[in-house]
């Protein structure tokens, strides 16, 4: 078992070397994918693994890929699609322009399915979507449009539940293992490094998903994580987050209305 003060110790001393801040994160769950990361590497003592994260940055960016958490899926949670289907999308219509933000967009899922209801709702060629996130790793995957042709399945399921009318396999072409999107969709995202807990806002947006992150953050982190979207949402703007997460007890939650009462989809008033 790691101690505690070797925990913070190593947090501290991260961001001072490499500038990744996970000093905010919860506790309990940082402390078990950094003990999982102890385990595997097999490690004689934890001043042996905090040296060598300390003195080598690429096995520090394997560390920093292997603690951050990657779990996602094409139009995961089918409501919340299809109420950005319905209720969201038509708005984003009326700008000349449309400007997303995928922050912690993992290995792209997320960003992929947007493209696709804008595609299906003729406003792709109208928009760019920003997807973002700490670990360049699934940044690259994500750049690429190949996941797993055996997700390919429940992905259309997703799809259909969430108001899809076509088929599905249209969007991508399958060889062997592997199911590579459509150019059309990937042509207007942008890709690019971005960590929430230290960098800055870098444009205004008119919808920002930050889906299933803040979740392992402490509450400070939180706090100052929507203060960031907020600074970089449009007024009338729309912000979606995770099933379990929420805006109630945020510094910027008199600022904004939840736009349907059972999804996490909030419009900011001011």
């Amino acid at each position: 078992m790691i101690e505690t003060d070797e925990i913070e110790v190593l947090l501290e001393e991260a961001a001072a070397r490499h500038g990744y801040d996970f000093t905010g994160y919860a506790r309990a769950s940082i402390r078990r994918r950094i003990e999982t990361f102890y385990i595997k590497g097999r490690f004689r003592s934890f001043d042996e693994m905090k040296q060598r994260l300390m003195s080598e940055p690429g096995y520090f960016f394997h560390f920093v890929e292997e603690i951050t958490v990657n779990v996602t899926e094409m139009f995961r949670d089918t409501s919340f699609y299809k109420c950005l289907r319905q209720d969201i999308v038509p708005v984003l219509a009326t700008y000349p322009f449309i400007r997303i933000w995928h922050a912690g967009c993992s290995t792209g899922e997320e960003v992929y399915s947007m493209a696709i209801l804008l595609k299906e709702a003729n406003l792709l060629h109208k928009s760019i979507l920003y997807a973002t996130d700490i670990n360049q790793s699934v940044l690259e995957k994500a750049k690429t449009g190949i996941f797993p042709v055996s997700t390919m399945r429940l992905n259309s399921e997703n799809y259909i539940k969430s108001g899809g009318q076509f088929d599905f396999s249209t969007y991508y072409h399958a060889n062997y293992n592997n199911a590579k999107f459509d150019h059309s969709l990937s042509e207007r995202m942008i890709f690019a490094n971005h960590n929430l807990t230290s960098d800055s806002s870098f444009n205004e947006f008119q919808l920002i998903l930050c889906r299933n992150v803040m979740i392992y953050f402490n509450k400070e982190l939180q706090a100052k994580v929507t203060v960031l979207f907020d600074k970089s949402l449009e007024s009338l703007g729309f912000l979606a987050l995770g099933n379990k997460e929420t805006l109630r007890f945020s510094p910027i939650n008199n600022f904004y209305k939840q736009v349907d009462s059972k999804e996490k989809i909030w419009r900011k008033t001011r």
